[in-house]
């Protein structure tokens, strides 16, 4: 049996250095993060699938289950219409 995904990050603001616990979606990636220390709007750095996985202290539940290509087409990602 896999062990579930860890759920909770510690997401940190490279504008201000604002940290907090975060409970992380399990079933998509999130894009976007506003930090509630200074308004920046966070946005997943090249190459990473969401923001957790650029500024959080554990990578996105997808990643920890599904590896680095979780956010193919068929993965649902958040804000995907």
């Amino acid at each position: 049996m896999a062990t579930p995904p860890k759920t909770l990050s510690t997401i940190t603001c490279p504008e201000c250095g604002f940290s907090r616990d975060e409970q992380m979606p399990i079933d998509a990636c999130q894009w976007f993060y506003e930090c509630i220390g200074c308004g920046r709007v966070l946005k997943p750095k090249p190459g990473d699938c969401c923001v957790f996985c650029s500024y959080g202290t554990v990578p996105c539940p997808p990643v920890q289950t599904r590896g680095s290509d979780c956010c193919s087409a068929a993965s649902g990602r958040i804000g995907d219409i």
